[in-house]
């Protein structure tokens, strides 16, 4: 293939997908034409439109699409769409067509990498890495899997020594990376429908932990058995990067943060949940790393508004609460239920859930169970197929885990009747949760509790 400096065209296939968008948005700042197709218009392709990019939502052959030459076009997709019409018009006529992992590849090639890995906790480690870069006023690019709070988008241009990654285990799209320095978070079972077992995943972050050159500059939390020696990261126990003193005033969360050498008192944030403060340490461990100073990274941490859909939270003036999350895996549910509990255990909480995944539904049904029955009550909305069809997972549906569920108030609801349903709920805190469709449930909520 041609480098990519040499296309002036970008088609693609998928452009609304959170990491699609942001590669979309890296080659409109370095000046290429950027286009592409999606399903369905939402905020994201409405926000891509109005920066510039041409999205169209028909799986049609038009004229725009004719005038590109294969010699200056480089088409992009997402493994997400099987099949489409417009990608096999670039296959039939010898576009250079790549999938997203391949090029974000060739993009980490050229630039200091810093990929952030795992499971769970990626998409926050990745976004605090980029704030972090930002307050530094480092020369850096980001690439990420949500929308941070703090630059509006899931990208950030600020040059190009330095990149930051969210390195994606689905597909083992990660092995495509050219990381220099590395965080591994978690490597709990997950995307079984790719790896097939649990040794399977942890072979393939193995795999990805080998890419890092320096042994100095991959961080793992403590207790990960990744293969090579490392630096490790932790909260509340001893590691090479670790914090501890955790203590919680009004909504700010106070820790103390360790590097080999020393001891930096009273970092201030407000991002709840001890798994939050694991990922801000793994964060400032890198940075620290990278030689930026203290009193910059106190500043940043204080400073650091989090990501849309991970653990978002309104009061309200009548007292009530309303949280919403992505976490869409057993473990990170955990994670957020444990944090609610922890800070608001006398609360009544409602919970509504959209599980993702037919797959992910059968794998960890007995999981997802256990932690939905921490809830005071459920509403449990149809699982979201995304890539899958209910015919090749029979008997898989919302209704059979619901039964697996131990609580009293629990029910199964489409996603157009969810809002509805909430209405006539009494709680005090308000959860919804999931990776699919649920996020449409977002901006009605906001505005009923606002006026409730």
């Amino acid at each position: 293939m041609n480098n990519l400096e040499t296309y002036q065209n970008f088609y693609f296939v998928g452009i609304g997908g959170i990491g699609m968008s942001a590669l979309a948005r890296y080659f409109h700042a370095s000046g290429k034409k950027v286009s592409g197709y999606d399903k369905t218009n939402t905020k994201l392709t409405q926000a891509l439109m109005n920066e510039g990019i041409d999205i169209v939502f028909d799986d049609h052959i038009d004229e725009k699409i004719t005038a590109l030459q294969k010699e200056d076009t480089l088409v992009i997709y997402t493994p997400a769409i099987k099949k489409l019409g417009i990608l096999d018009y670039f296959n039939d006529h010898q576009f250079e067509v790549l999938k997203r992992a391949k090029v974000l590849g060739l993009i980490t090639e050229n630039t200091d990498c810093i990929a952030i890995a795992g499971t769970h906790g990626k998409t926050t480690t990745s976004t605090l890495v980029s704030h972090l870069c930002k307050e530094a006023d480092l020369p850096f690019s980001c690439f990420l899997g949500g929308i941070s709070e703090n630059f509006k988008s899931n990208f950030l241009y600020n040059g190009t020594k330095y990149s930051v990654v969210e390195a994606d285990e689905y597909d083992r799209s990660f092995l495509n990376l050219s990381p220099d320095w590395a965080v591994i978070t978690s490597i709990d079972a997950d995307h079984l429908d790719i790896y097939g077992d649990k040794n399977t995943i942890e072979e393939g972050f193995r795999q990805f932990a080998a890419l890092v050159p320096e042994d100095k500059q991959l961080f793992v939390r403590k207790g990960i058995d990744i293969g090579r020696s490392h630096l490790t990261y932790a909260v509340n126990e001893e590691a090479d990067y670790y914090s501890d003193n955790l203590r919680m005033e009004n909504d700010t969360i106070y820790f103390d943060f360790h590097t080999p050498e020393e001891t930096v008192k009273d970092f201030a944030w407000e991002i709840p949940g001890i798994h939050n403060v694991e990922n801000a340490t793994a964060a400032l461990a890198i940075l620290h790393k990278l030689g930026v100073d203290f009193e910059t990274l106190k500043k940043a941490i204080a400073n650091f508004k989090g990501i849309k859909r991970r653990y978002t939270k309104h009061r309200y003036d009548n007292g009530k609460i309303y949280i919403d999350d992505y976490a869409h895996h057993p473990t990170e549910i955990n994670a957020v239920m444990s944090s609610i509990r922890t800070f608001y255990a006398e609360k009544k909480l409602l919970v509504v859930f959209q599980p993702h995944l037919f797959s992910r539904t059968r794998d960890f049904a007995d999981g997802f169970a256990e932690s939905l029955s921490k809830a005071d009550e459920l509403i449990l909305l149809d699982i979201y197929p995304a890539r899958e069809l209910q015919e090749n997972f029979e008997g898989i549906t919302s209704e059979w885990l619901l039964e697996k569920v131990n609580l009293n108030k629990k029910e199964v609801s489409a996603l157009h009747e969810a809002f509805n349903k909430i209405k006539e709920k009494e709680f005090d805190i308000l959860l919804t949760v999931g990776a699919g469709n649920i996020d449409t449930l977002y901006d009605p909520i906001c505005e009923w509790m606002s006026k409730y």
